[in-house]
């Protein structure tokens, strides 16, 4: 699976381009080859500083974000993995707080290339091997890491142990890879994605997760007793309620938080995810004042984000610009309930086409003024015929975003959404790089 990265520097680029010449060999899953790539390179996964592992559908870079920042309000180091990258590849690793150096990722991502030169690894799992390099040859107080598409065969998962693993919200997405059919695996669909995320579940180490309808639920349970993992559900060993604050409690006692800075409940609810992990595990300690600063500090771009001043957004003429990368009837909800207390807005979407067309459209259904097109950048993107059976609003092309925004009626906020891809351009385009 390709992943189209680019970078200015052309140290950077030319081992991208050797990883963007890499792709799963057809048949071929399980652990074994980045687990050779590992024993190559001295096991870096075994050499790591207390680990935060996440996965989930949506919510787990965000609950990532959570995390790195209520532990460095405690004044910890903190190493981060998060994906994917919006505008630079740099984006996904974090070392000790800070994006990683061009060169340094340059002659890691050579390091881990050269080794892996005859086994065929595929792109994840090269870049998966070149951040543990990277978090097992600095010192630092704990790591915190996102998972990519799933959890069971994903590259991180050969992680032997973790002091906390969490699981964000779970729905549908990724079916060509999450729902391949596979002897011995559950068959409901939701059950299926419940029991992929949850098998990152490690013996003995508490799995802190949401809360899920019943089939999910009972997924995530039965995957946790067979691997041995202790289960902390919301709503079972742990709850928040979110109004103007966040109102978290288990059996430790109970916290009133801030809200974050992040709009929407989605994300007032990832962060009591984080919290929950947080609580949960007895690698490092977390005092209370740390846990609401390190919420109000996080940010995390293209997701319900407010566009600052810029190229982009000076085209909307004093409007307010919301960008969000969610492509799954999950983000779609998560934006509805967004705009529940907003205007309608103008509709800008790029969407791939191994997504669903009415993800977005359906739940903004009620909150959408108008609809433009644009491509995906570097990706096959739905064309307006894609979006036509889901709205009953006309559908517009563009062949860019500040195109379509100068093409938008006088009246209206504006809404981007539908591919971090697209929010990736639209960051660059507004000169607004994610640091």
């Amino acid at each position: 699976m390709r992943d189209f990265a680019i970078s200015e520097s052309p140290a950077v680029q030319a081992q991208l381009d050797r990883l963007g010449a890499l792709s799963l060999p057809s048949g071929r899953l399980g652990l074994d080859t980045v687990r050779e790539l590992c024993a190559r390179l001295g096991n870096p996964q075994n050499n790591l500083p207390p680990v935060f592992h996440v996965a989930g559908t949506n919510g787990k870079g965000s609950t990532c974000t959570y995390l790195r920042t209520i532990l460095e309000a405690e004044g910890l180091t903190v190493h981060s993995a998060t994906k994917p990258h919006l505008v630079r590849y740099n984006e996904r690793i974090r070392i000790a707080g800070e994006l990683i150096e061009d060169d340094l990722l340059a002659a890691l991502l050579k390091e881990v290339l050269d080794a892996g030169a005859n086994l065929e690894p595929s792109f994840f799992e090269v870049t998966t091997v070149a951040t543990f390099l990277a978090f097992s040859r600095t010192p630092a107080d704990a790591c915190v890491i996102e998972t990519g598409l799933g959890g069971r065969l994903d590259a991180t998962n050969v992680m032997p142990t973790a002091a906390v693993c969490g699981i964000a919200t779970l729905g549908i997405d990724h079916e060509a890879f999450l729902l391949a059919p596979e002897v011995g695996v559950p068959a409901d669909p939701l059950a299926r994605i419940a029991f992929e995320k949850t098998s990152i579940a490690k013996p003995g180490v508490p799995l802190v997760t949401m809360a899920y309808p019943e089939i999910a639920t009972a997924a995530v349970l039965d995957t946790a007793a067979r691997i041995g993992a202790p289960v902390i559900m919301r709503g079972r060993k742990w709850d928040a309620q979110i109004a103007g604050s966040i109102q978290y409690r288990d059996e430790l006692g109970e916290l009133s938080l801030p809200l974050p800075a992040l709009p929407g409940v989605h994300q007032a609810e990832n962060a009591a995810l984080a919290v929950a992990m947080i609580r949960h595990q007895r690698a490092v300690s977390v005092h209370l004042g740390a846990v609401g600063k390190g919420i109000a500090n996080a940010r995390w771009p293209a997701r319900l984000q407010r566009l600052g001043a810029g190229p982009v957004t000076d085209l909307a003429q004093g409007r307010t610009v919301w960008l969000d990368g969610g492509h799954n009837p999950d983000a779609g909800l998560a934006i509805a309930r967004h705009l529940e207390s907003q205007p309608p807005v103008h509709l800008i979407m790029g969407m791939l086409t191994s997504k669903d067309p009415s993800a977005i459209l359906k739940p903004l259904a009620d909150h959408v003024l108008s609809i433009s097109v644009v491509p995906a950048p570097g990706h096959e993107a739905h064309k307006p015929d894609d979006f036509a059976p889901f709205t009953s609003l006309p559908v517009q092309s563009f062949a860019t975003v500040p195109e379509a925004i100068a093409a938008l009626p006088p009246e209206g906020d504006v809404l981007i959404a539908g591919s971090l891809y697209l929010a990736g351009e639209v960051l660059r385009l507004n000169q607004e790089i994610p640091d």
